[in-house]
């Protein structure tokens, strides 16, 4: 059986938490399921990471592709080369320090974009790796300055005003899943944003301008190893970037955000990133149905 599902992922090194994502994804509840890998020209063992899943994935009825760059073409450009190998009616993009924490997370996201015609991407709650694994992000908001906020940052996971499904103006793509027919409609990624940065925000605006809605999904959860994708990366100037590229994400979409009602630039605070290794996780962290 052929799977409608397709899920990519993007490694720049960081081999260690590539392989904790890869062997996380293999407790998915899902079967099949179709697999994108897209080494990012790595210079670690990613190349044998992704060949021991490939191996692994083998018996577990999902179907692997791997991509290799001869370099790092940075996270947006590799992404749409990813893309481009996508298939099936829904695709997921999923972070090489993203964990799953909720087995069924797939036949989840799928549902709730399946029920509403107009609903293009769905986002999961991302939780902290670390007990008592508080919410790093509940979907986003953006100000009516263009600041992004991290909904829910910080806060009690249980906490009911963010185990409630909800519209949001725009989401992470540490992890999300999206209607493959909206992701041909609205293209590929911007690689004006290139390498990394705002890339994803700008298309859930993209996604809403084309007339679809982004919403948060609480009843899924992903462990995330915060910024070791992008920001861990040493040649790579990540303050630089957040700055320039948020200065292009307010020029391209200030007719939206001052217009839609977002909160004030008086609640947007810098996020503070916490840095956890995976030294200090356990390899087996909870999972939940």
């Amino acid at each position: 059986m052929r799977s409608d599902l397709s899920i990519l992922i993007l490694a720049h090194n960081k081999a260690a938490y590539t392989r904790r994502t890869l062997d996380a994804l293999l407790k998915s509840s899902l079967r099949p399921f179709h697999v994108v890998l897209v080494n990012n020209g790595s210079t670690d063992e990613t190349d044998e990471v992704f060949e021991r899943f490939q191996n692994l994935a083998r018996e577990e009825r999902i179907e692997t592709d791997i991509l290799n760059l001869d370099e790092n073409k940075g996270a947006i450009v590799g992404r749409n080369e990813g893309m481009r190998l996508l298939r099936g009616t829904h695709w997921v993009f999923l972070d090489n320090d993203a964990v799953v924490r909720t087995r069924s997370w797939l036949e989840k996201l799928r549902a709730v974009l399946d029920a509403d015609p107009k609903l293009g991407v769905v986002g999961p709650k991302l939780v902290y790796p670390l007990p008592p694994h508080d919410i790093q992000c509940a979907g986003c908001q953006v100000t009516t300055g263009g600041q992004v906020i991290f909904s829910g940052r910080g806060e009690k996971r249980s906490a009911p005003e963010w185990n409630k499904p909800r519209e949001c103006q725009t989401l992470i793509s540490a992890c999300w899943m999206l209607k493959s027919s909206v992701a041909r409609e609205v293209g590929l990624l911007d690689e004006r944003f290139s390498p990394v940065q705002f890339e994803d925000i700008d298309y859930c605006y993209r996604i809403r301008e084309a007339g679809y809605t982004c919403r948060y999904e609480p009843s899924v959860e992903l462990y995330h190893f915060e910024n070791v994708t992008t920001g861990r990366t040493g040649a790579l100037n990540y303050p630089y970037l957040t700055v320039k590229n948020g200065l292009k994400f307010k020029q391209k979409w200030k007719h939206r955000f001052e217009a839609e009602g977002g909160p004030s630039d008086k609640d947007w605070k810098w996020a503070q990133i916490e840095t956890v290794t995976l030294e200090q996780v356990p390899e087996d962290l909870p999972l939940l149905d």
